[in-house]
């Protein structure tokens, strides 16, 4: 029963996706980034409890990786570009080009067999979609510089730079798990203030985003230093 559970957890990280489409279609831009939020929750918690249940000895013949992938490029990807198309946030030239740039880019980053390595980072820019979406809508961008930054961010999807999985990287994992709950009070707060945020809150929420990328590029060329080295 626990182990259904878990996987009925996971899945309902679509619900959630669903209740994004439904608020982005009501041009509520809160309510959506709301339940993208509880959609970034639901995945960074249902791992840690499906290991603690050892869900693949239960049930060894049910994919939850494959379930989870679903889910998330759904949450992740799908529901987050359909909110930048209905907010009207994409350059009205050329509109179909920037929803498709991160839908296919995503596509190939979720299938590529290292997409997650053995030592928990995650291949190419890891379709955080629902954060772009998140800083594009409060930062005021001009539609093509909004345009630009998609573009650049489907791009890095192809560039083989190792980023952190959040929960499992183990360099410094402790201080990211931190940082990451405050971050979370963070978003929170802002999306109290909306429609109207502080801009010096939305300036400080930035500070995990620029760790995560930061710590993500220490420690990618960290391994490629160990890569190169030759024994004396």
């Amino acid at each position: 029963v626990a182990a259904w559970a878990v996987h009925a957890y996971t899945a309902s990280g679509a619900v959630a996706g669903f209740l994004v489409l439904q608020a982005a279609f009501a041009n509520q831009a809160r309510t959506a980034f709301l339940w993208m939020l509880i959609a970034v929750l639901i995945d960074a918690t249902d791992g840690t409890l499906a290991r603690a249940i050892k869900i693949k000895q239960v049930l060894p013949w049910f994919d939850g990786a494959k379930l989870d992938d679903i889910v998330d490029y759904f949450t992740f990807v799908i529901a987050p570009v359909v909110f930048l198309f209905q907010m009207e946030l994409l350059p009205s030239s050329g509109t179909l080009f920037f929803v498709a740039a991160p839908l296919l880019a995503s596509g190939y980053g979720f299938c590529q067999a290292a997409a997650k390595t053995p030592d928990f980072f995650f291949t190419g820019f890891p379709s955080y979609w629902n954060i772009a979406a998140f800083y594009l809508y409060l930062g005021g961008l001009p539609a093509w510089g909004n345009g630009a930054v998609i573009g650049a961010l489907s791009i890095a999807v192809f560039v083989p730079i190792r980023y952190i999985y959040p929960s499992r990287t183990a360099p410094f994992l402790r201080l990211t798990v931190v940082l990451g709950v405050g971050w979370i009070f963070a978003l929170l707060a802002l999306l109290y203030q909306f429609p109207a945020p502080s801009g010096w809150l939305v300036l400080f929420s930035l500070y995990y985003p620029l760790y995560y990328t930061g710590l993500s590029f220490y420690l990618h060329v960290a391994s490629l230093g160990k890569k190169t080295a030759r024994p004396t």
